[in-house]
């Protein structure tokens, strides 16, 4: 069956930085966009960060410039190098399959018609200032 399991979260001070891994099996990993998303205590699930199969990437305007997302397709896994961490990156970030079109509007939202088809478990983030 479908597994994508994340890990290297943890806690950090700000300014820190962490990378995140997602391993992925039982589908065809180098045919989908991958992402990372992330959800706050008491907010909406948002997107982080994609990258396509050919490479390309997206990333909401809030993790611009900080967050470096990678992608190794002869081991299947998915990679966020997170710096310059602030607070308000708190959260759990959860690994994704994604169909349809691999972009992120600037607030993190996916285009019309793309959707997550498969989700991690989560890795906890906590980052204090």
């Amino acid at each position: 069956q479908v597994q994508l399991v994340e890990s290297g979260g943890g806690s950090v001070q700000a300014g820190g930085s962490l990378r995140l891994s997602c391993a992925a099996s039982g589908y065809t990993y180098s045919s989908y966009c991958m992402g990372w998303f992330r959800q706050a205590p008491g907010k909406e699930r948002e997107g982080v960060t994609l990258i396509g199969t050919n490479d390309g990437t997206t990333y909401a305007d809030s993790v611009k410039g900080r967050f470096t997302i990678s992608r190794d397709n002869a081991k299947n896994t998915l990679y966020l190098q997170m710096n310059s961490l602030k607070a308000e990156d708190t959260a759990m970030y959860y690994c994704a399959a994604v169909s349809g079109f691999c972009l992120l509007t600037r607030a993190g939202s996916l285009l019309s018609g793309s959707k997550v088809e498969y989700w991690g478990q989560g890795t906890q983030v906590t980052v204090s200032s």
